[in-house]
């Protein structure tokens, strides 16, 4: 048995309008993105990465500006995705500074045993 046009025109019109529905909800603006990218940058920067990481920080930067952009054109999508490589480049950014302060401080450390080293051994009487 076939089926008629009056059996078929309520699920017919319950998928168009899901359809059309569907078509106009979009996501909204990568505000939350944004805020968090500049966070981070600023964070990096905070930490320094302008002396230590400064190729990793330029980056994030250069990311944040275009996501900026981006989101100033409508380009929504192309927004969340550049603000979201810039906060991982500003992380990044942020643990390479944070790294090569580490090491500063560990190679400053390990000087200081080796002089106490010696004094205690009576290199320094």
């Amino acid at each position: 048995m076939t089926a008629s046009f009056a059996q078929i025109r309520l699920p017919l019109l319950a998928a168009v309008l899901a359809s059309g529905l569907a078509g106009c909800a979009s996501t909204p603006p990568p505000t939350g993105e944004l805020s968090a990218a500049q966070q981070a940058v600023m964070r990096a920067a905070d930490a320094d990465a302008d002396q230590y990481a400064p190729q990793d920080l330029n980056a994030a930067r250069t990311a944040l500006s275009a996501a900026q952009a981006a989101l100033s054109q409508g380009k929504d999508e192309d927004a969340r995705r550049m603000a979201l490589a810039a906060a991982a480049e500003a992380d990044l950014a942020y643990a390479h500074s944070r790294e090569t302060l580490t090491q500063a401080e560990l190679n400053q450390r390990r000087t200081e045993i080796a002089e106490l080293r010696s004094r205690l051994q009576g290199g320094d009487r």
